[in-house]
C-alpha cells in the first residue's frame, strides 16, 4: 500500500507512522464503532489514508506470522519424522532384548531379574544397581542403549509438543492479522463510498493509474545483472492487482512483489518489508541506484524498488495496481542495496 497520487493540493494523504502494531486490534474494533458518515468530506480521504496505513501494518505482521507458521508447521513435520523414526528404533531394541530374555529361558529357565525386561519402564530396571550385576553383560549394555534410547524419544516428544503449541499460537495471530486487515479494508471502503460521486470516480480513476503513466526511463541503467533482473520482473508485475498477503504471480503486497521479483534474480529476499529493509546495506537515498529496495515510514512498513530518475515500482493499497511512483511519495525511512 503506497501513497495515492495527490488529486489536489487539500487532498493529499497524510504519511504519519500510524497506531503500533501492538494496538492494532483495538484501534480496528474502535473504528468500527465510527459511523460512515463521521468524517467531512475534505477530511474522508485522510482517514482512508490512515486506515490504508494501518492495514499495511497489519498486512506484514500477518505476512510475518504466516510465514512463521509456515516453517513451524515444516519444523513439526520433521519432529514428528524424527519421532517416528526413534520409535522404531526404539520397538527394535525392546525385540532384540525379548529375544534374548527367550533364549535364555529356553535354554534352562529364566533368571528372576530377566523377567524385568518386560516391565513396562526397562529405566527403572537400570536403577537397581543391585540386581543390574546380575544380568549379563550383554543384555545390560542393549538395556542401557534402550534407556538411552528412550530418554532421547521423550525429549523429542516434548520438543514437539512445545512446537505444536507455538505453532497454535501462530495460527491464532496470523487469524488475528487477518481480521485487523479485513476490518481497516472495510472501514475504508466504507469511507469511500461515502464520498459523493464525483470524488470517489477521481478517486477510482486515481488508483486505477498504472501502465498508462509511465515515467521517462530513458538513460537509466541498472548496475549490474542481478539488479536488471529484478527491475525487468518488478516491470513485467505493473497493473497486476494489490492483494494483501499475496506474493504473485497474478497478485503483489507490497513486500511480496520484492520478494517475488528479486527471486526472478535469484535472491531470496525475507517476506516482510521490516526484514527487508536489512536485507543488504544501507546507502543514502541521494545515492540509491536502480534495484535498490526504499523503504517508507518508521516502522518499515511499506516497500518498494526504485528504477531510477527519482521513480519506484511498487504495489501500493488494495484497488491500486502495481505501478509507477515518485521515490519520495511518502517519508523514506532507508534505502536498501541487495
Amino acid at each position: 500500500m503506497g501513497s495515492h497520487r495527490r488529486l489536489a493540493p487539500s487532498s493529499g494523504f497524510n504519511r504519519g507512522a500510524g497506531a503500533a502494531l501492538s494496538v492494532l486490534s483495538a484501534a480496528a474494533a474502535a473504528l468500527g464503532a465510527v459511523p460512515a458518515n463521521a468524517a467531512p468530506h475534505g477530511d474522508t480521504k485522510a482517514e482512508v489514508d490512515r486506515l490504508y496505513e494501518e492495514a499495511e501494518k497489519a498486512t506484514q505482521a500477518y505476512d510475518k506470522a504466516d510465514e512463521t507458521v509456515d516453517s513451524l508447521r515444516r519444523e513439526v513435520r520433521d519432529a514428528q519424522d524424527q519421532i517416528a523414526r526413534r520409535q522404531l528404533r526404539v520397538n527394535s531394541m525392546r525385540d532384540t532384548l525379548g529375544s534374548l530374555a527367550g533364549a535364555q529361558y529356553r535354554s534352562g529357565g529364566i533368571d528372576p531379574t530377566v523377567a524385568l525386561l518386560f516391565s513396562d519402564d526397562p529405566a527403572d530396571y537400570l536403577d537397581k544397581a543391585s540386581v543390574l550385576d546380575r544380568v549379563g553383560a550383554r543384555q545390560a549394555g542393549r538395556l542401557k542403549d534402550l534407556q538411552s534410547a528412550m530418554r532421547e524419544l521423550a525429549q523429542e516428544r516434548a520438543e514437539a509438543a512445545g512446537k505444536l503449541a507455538e505453532l497454535e499460537r501462530g495460527r491464532k495471530a496470523v487469524i488475528s492479522h487477518r481480521r485487523t486487515v479485513e476490518h481497516k479494508l472495510a472501514r475504508a471502503r466504507e469511507l469511500l463510498n461515502s464520498l459523493p460521486y464525483a470524488e470517489r470516480a477521481a478517486y477510482d480513476r486515481a488508483s486505477r493509474s498504472g501502465r498508462d503513466d509511465i515515467p521517462d526511463l530513458s538513460g537509466v541503467v541498472p548496475p549490474d545483472g542481478r539488479a536488471a533482473a529484478a527491475i525487468a520482473a518488478a516491470r513485467s508485475a505493473l497493473g497486476k492487482p494489490y492483494v494483501w498477503g499475496a506474493t504473485g504471480p497474478s497478485a503483489f503486497d507490497c513486500s511480496g512483489l520484492m520478494q517475488w521479483s528479486y527471486a526472478h534474480a535469484g535472491v531470496h529476499l525475507p517476506r516482510t518489508s521490516q526484514e527487508q529493509r536489512y536485507a543488504g546495506h544501507q546507502v543514502p537515498l541521494s545515492q540509491a541506484q536502480p534495484g535498490d529496495l526504499v523503504v517508507y515510514r518508521s516502522d518499515a512498513s511499506h516497500v518498494a524498488m526504485y528504477v531510477g530518475n527519482g521513480q519506484v515500482i511498487h504495489a501500493p493499497y488494495p484497488g491500486a495496481p502495481v505501478r509507477y511512483d515518485p521515490v519520495n511519495m511518502m517519508p523514506v525511512s532507508s534505502v536498501t542495496r541487495v
